[in-house]
């Protein structure tokens, strides 16, 4: 790992406004494990949201490209909805040694408002996506509410979609379920 450019990246990104919508840093001291954060594109149903990425740098790194996985999860065509693994051309073989962390997280960025489901990395997203766009669109946003951004009740909601309830069911659950909720020492707002 060239560990001068790795710095530079680092200091780079302190330095940074966060103008773009991500940011980055590594975990402490050591310089091949980071966190990035990328802003939900606007007009899209990630907007608003906060999203966690891991970043792993490997010891050839820029030569390699960094390995980026959601730690958010995210209802989306090319990430996994179990694993948060991310399908995206410059994370692989179209990677070049001029690209940096942060034009990585500004591409996954540009994936979240231009999905891909020709090339998903979730199959059932995927396929939603081409089938009913709609429900696709609802269930990012939920999603997105429900992970990627500060809410009491989407926080409290979130396990019981986790345990296999509908969406619908949630929904539902958020408007006739408070007392049920708070003998349980849940609140909603």
């Amino acid at each position: 790992m060239d560990l001068k450019r790795v710095k530079k990246e680092a200091v780079e990104l302190s330095n940074d406004s966060d103008s773009a919508g991500v940011s980055a840093k590594p975990l402490g001291d050591d310089m091949k494990r980071w966190k990035g954060t990328i802003s939900g594109p606007k007009d899209t149903p990630y907007d608003g949201g906060t999203f966690v990425i891991d970043i792993e740098l490997t010891s050839s790194y820029p030569f390699e490209p960094p390995k980026m996985k959601f730690d958010t999860k995210v209802w989306h065509p090319n990430v996994s909805s179990q694993t948060g693994a991310i399908c995206l051309d410059i994370l692989k073989k179209e990677w070049s040694p001029a690209l940096t962390i942060k034009t990585a997280l500004i591409s996954v960025q540009a994936l979240l408002a231009a999905p891909e489901p020709s090339d998903p990395q979730d199959g059932v997203v995927a396929k939603e996506y081409t089938s009913d766009f709609e429900k696709w669109k609802r269930t990012a946003r939920l999603w997105t509410e429900q992970y990627a951004m500060a809410s009491s009740d989407t926080q409290v909601l979130a396990p019981l979609l986790e345990m296999g309830f509908s969406e619908d069911q949630v929904l539902s659950c958020s408007v006739c379920c408070r007392g049920a909720l708070s003998s349980f020492g849940l609140a909603l707002s």
